[in-house]
């Protein structure tokens, strides 16, 4: 299952993770991110133990959101000691996601 990351909890869980993280930025009524959103939830089972997998309401927390410049959503961040290494803007397919996941192992 993803995780929740907060404005509170994001440094914390993703940029001192020692893992790779997938970060998806989103808003419930974003219909993509509500298309993108069951792939998302695959991946943190298929990469469990190797990545964290997590998600960012942006009406919840708009400071992650303008710390990164989020200007559409879905957007996901891929991250790598603490540093943005990839990015996709809008839906796309989970194969495409996962390529950018191993691309970080």
């Amino acid at each position: 299952m993803a995780l929740e990351f907060t404005d509170a909890n994001f440094d914390e869980l993703v940029i001192k993770s020692d893992k790779p993280v997938l970060v998806d930025f989103w808003a419930e009524w974003c219909g993509p991110c509500r298309m993108i959103g069951p792939l998302v939830s695959e991946l943190a089972t298929d990469y469990e133990g190797k990545v964290l997998v997590g998600k960012v309401d942006v009406d919840s927390n708009p400071g992650i959101s303008a710390r990164f410049g989020i200007r559409n959503i879905p957007t996901i961040l891929f991250f790598k000691n603490g540093e943005i290494a990839d990015k996709q803007v809008g839906a796309c397919q989970k194969s495409a996601l996962a390529a950018k996941l191993d691309a970080l192992l």
